[in-house]
């Protein structure tokens, strides 16, 4: 089970960093005037959403793989999956703000993807507290 902890928090930590990374790449791209950046930041982008979803997708698997080998014991178990479930929606949203971005059809400001680059910050604290604390 050790080995499979390793793995989750491997991948967690290499999703996590893709999370971060998306939506500032979204800022630069909201901010930008010329087609040539933004065609590269299109690019950067693509390349980036699909080399962090398997990440996303290895670290929920081993997430859930963890847990049914554990148990579904403690509230705290039950927060962390809530708030991981947020973040897949999270992750599924920042692909279709890219597919957005690729067809020139974004709408919004570089200052709203400047908070929307927060929410995985405040998410990972959660989910840390929960996981160190046990709180329930």
């Amino acid at each position: 089970m050790l080995v499979l902890k390793s793995l989750h928090i491997a991948f967690v930590v290499s999703w996590f960093a893709g999370l971060f990374y998306l939506p500032r790449l979204f800022v630069n791209h909201a901010m930008v005037e010329d087609a040539a950046t933004r065609e590269r930041l299109a690019l950067m982008e693509t390349k980036l959403y699909r080399f962090m979803t398997p990440l996303g997708i290895l670290a929920v698997g081993l997430g859930l793989w963890l847990a049914l080998g554990y148990g579904f014991a403690g509230g705290w178990l039950h927060a962390k999956i809530a708030l991981t479930l947020g973040l897949v929606a999270y992750h599924l949203y920042c692909g279709k703000l890219m597919r957005d971005f690729a067809a020139g059809r974004n709408t919004r400001s570089h200052v709203w993807f400047r908070v929307f680059n927060e929410v995985p910050v405040l998410v990972l604290f959660a989910v840390v507290f929960l996981v160190v604390m046990k709180p329930f």
